[in-house]
């Protein structure tokens, strides 16, 4: 047997093994690019919420204090009119001053 019986099927077998290898570095490079983006964003996590949160406080103003009190107010209106709704088929008098408490103006 010679040394050249041994390295045909090597030769042959060459282009396919480098078929395989470029597949998975394919496969590969688009996971490595997300892995790096991925970790730039955990590094500078702090930084990107803290633009954020001025860009937030630029476009969307600080409610002043009585809108605040005001829609306060009004989730407890909300609340109580839906508890009267919930109570209203099986104790009707409970219903009703629950609905008297929401319409009060205090």
């Amino acid at each position: 047997m010679s040394v050249l019986a041994i390295a045909f099927p090597v030769e042959a077998a060459v282009p396919v093994a480098q078929s395989l290898i470029g597949a998975g570095i394919a496969l590969t490079r688009p996971l490595l690019g997300l892995g790096a983006l991925v970790t730039l964003l955990m590094v500078f996590k702090p930084l990107l919420a803290g633009i954020m949160r001025a860009v937030v406080a630029f476009f969307v103003p600080r409610k002043s204090f009585e809108q605040r009190v005001a829609a306060h107010r009004f989730s407890g209106v909300r609340m109580l009119n839906r508890m009267a709704n919930d109570y209203s088929g099986s104790q009707p008098n409970f219903a009703a001053e629950l609905r008297n408490l929401a319409a009060r103006d205090n």
